[in-house]
């Protein structure tokens, strides 16, 4: 396998295989993904499994609408997501983030950079205690896995967070929520007793009047309608259905050799 920290491969558009410790090894291959639990047993991520759960109408219009474009603008919204995600992690960890570099030139997109802003708007005004970040969990009850992006205290209570870049929010969102609460809470002493998603492109401009709403420029701490055990039932039910239609639960591999030369 390769490490996380080798040089081998810099080419995005190969898909790598990341070894994180000896207990938890995360494979990404094409749209799959498996983290490798033990030898040979392998556990699909929560976000793989809710790629199964339907999009709704309003993404079959939007297909519908932008045709073969969809997989352009999926990829530079996923690409965006994730520089807007590493950033946070750097910001988590003391880092300065800067946007104009000494030569004058744009570490970041304005889009990411805005949704960077937004964050540490939300930490710097909320200001919550970071318990966990990046956390690979596992659940052995219901095998599946996943890495949960935020566990904070905040006034007492210890919440299980989401960071979202997308331009609304889903359904599918809540239920993996309620799968990375049942997954932390068989792993750590410390319960989890709220969920919630880091909205970073929220439409609200300032700070809830009213004071029960967690929001500010650009960005809302959205709470499920439900709480996370109703939300774990029914990503249990897509759960269902996704090994229905992947019955071995193990990712697809090839191997290629490094280097080639002409046979005599």
């Amino acid at each position: 396998m390769i490490e996380k920290t080798s040089s081998v491969i810099h080419d995005k558009r190969i898909k790598r295989i990341l070894e994180y410790n000896e207990d938890a090894k995360q494979i990404t291959i094409g749209d799959q993904r498996f983290y490798q639990r033990k030898a040979k047993i392998f556990y699909p991520s929560v976000t793989y499994v809710l790629s199964y759960f339907p999009k709704g109408k309003f993404f079959e219009n939007w297909m519908k609408d932008v045709g073969h474009n969809s997989d352009i603008i999926a990829k530079k919204a996923a690409d965006e997501g994730t520089e807007t995600h590493n950033a946070i992690e750097d910001f988590l960890n003391g880092k300065e983030i800067v946007w104009i570099n000494e030569y004058g030139k744009a570490n970041h997109s304005l889009i990411v950079w805005q949704m960077i802003l937004r964050f540490a708007n939300f930490w710097n005004t909320i200001k919550p205690r970071l318990i966990a970040t990046e956390q690979h969990i596992f659940s052995d009850k219901y095998q599946y896995a996943g890495t949960i992006d935020l566990v904070v205290e905040i006034d007492g209570k210890i919440w299980l967070l989401d960071i979202k870049t997308s331009n609304s929010l889903h359904t599918s969102y809540d239920l993996q929520l309620g799968a990375y609460a049942q997954a932390w809470n068989e792993n750590f002493d410390t319960p989890i007793e709220n969920t919630g998603i880091i909205w970073l492109k929220s439409p609200s401009r300032k700070p809830d009047s009213s004071g029960k709403k967690l929001q500010g420029d650009g960005w809302a701490l959205k709470v499920p309608h439900n709480p996370y055990q109703d939300n774990l039932l029914s990503f249990l039910k897509v759960y269902d259905i996704f090994k229905l239609e992947n019955p071995e639960m193990k990712p697809y591999s090839e191997k290629y050799p490094t280097s080639v030369k002409l046979e005599s």
